[in-house]
């Protein structure tokens, strides 16, 4: 089995301290799929920026609807975030 070496929060510096501390600001924590993302703090900032666009830039579906989708879909994968 493969493992990904996830990058601490206390650990993290540079780059990948400043989107920690972004998701802490945003989420009061550093959730596990952003740690995933840790070893390639480019692919995180991508990742977040595609996140936004999704999930806040503009669309016709209303913020409650993508988010709900979001938890659905969550859901259906089985994920507990």
């Amino acid at each position: 089995m493969s493992w990904i070496r996830l990058v601490r929060p206390e650990d993290a510096s540079g780059k990948l301290a400043e989107l920690y501390a972004a998701a802490v600001r945003r989420a009061g924590k550093v959730f596990g799929i952003v740690r995933a993302m840790s070893p390639s703090p480019h692919v995180l900032e991508s990742s977040m920026g595609l996140y936004r666009a999704i999930m806040f830039g503009p669309s016709e579906l209303s913020r409650a609807d993508r988010e709900f989708l979001a938890v659905v879909t969550s859901r259906a994968n089985r994920c507990h975030y």
